[in-house]
């Protein structure tokens, strides 16, 4: 155990743990179905951190997701991204990208959204960019569904605030700074009349 421990560094379950252990959350043990799992509180949410795998034919891909359903007022909703060659490319064919204001972020982020105007407010709060800055790879987002079907159906009025990125995330700083920008923007997101804090009818698995 320890000389894999030195080859590859502490494990996923081991970093969750702690990583639980200092959040106050709850770490769910996965079984032949479904691997482990987070869920944290803040407020009256549950936010759910997790890993799933895509096969791709003769390879598969796992992701680190975290996500937390929310009764939502409205229909604003946004995707957040790092820029990169293929975020350039999108951008000559026209994909929207809204600038909201403050030039570092503009400048690292494709930012994208149905309400500007909301978009500029909401990304207004300092320490909202500053954590989503600290984040390596990114893709942030509000959804109105898990994405596929055979995922969560959401009711009316419920949306869900998404991360996910390629490869299993074993960094507990990281990790923590994630759940900092889940809480923040769910408190913004109240403060601006997009969320509301009562609990949504809906469980995520």
């Amino acid at each position: 155990m320890t000389f894999f421990r030195t080859l590859f560094g502490p494990s996923k379950e081991e970093i969750w743990r702690q990583f639980a252990a200092q959040t106050g959350a709850n770490y769910v043990p996965g079984g032949f179905w479904k691997g482990d799992k987070i869920e944290a509180t803040h407020g009256s949410w549950t936010i759910v951190l997790d890993t799933y795998t895509v096969s791709t034919g003769k390879s598969s891909v796992t992701y680190t997701r975290m996500r937390a359903p929310y009764s939502t007022a409205d229909d604003f909703r946004f995707t957040v991204y790092r820029k990169g060659i293929f975020s350039a490319i999108g951008k000559w064919f026209g994909m929207q990208d809204v600038t909201v204001g403050y030039e570092d972020f503009d400048r690292d982020f494709i930012i994208k959204g149905d309400d500007e105007q909301r978009l500029r407010q909401l990304f207004s709060n300092q320490r909202i960019r500053e954590l989503i800055a600290a984040q390596p790879e990114i893709h942030f987002s509000v959804e109105n569904d898990d994405g596929n079907i055979w995922a969560n159906t959401f009711p009316a009025g419920v949306d869900e605030l998404k991360f996910q990125v390629a490869g299993v995330i074993k960094d507990l700083e990281r990790l923590k700074l994630l759940y900092e920008l889940f809480a923040e923007t769910l408190d913004e997101l109240c403060r601006m009349g997009s969320a509301s804090q009562q609990k949504p009818p809906i469980t995520i698995t």
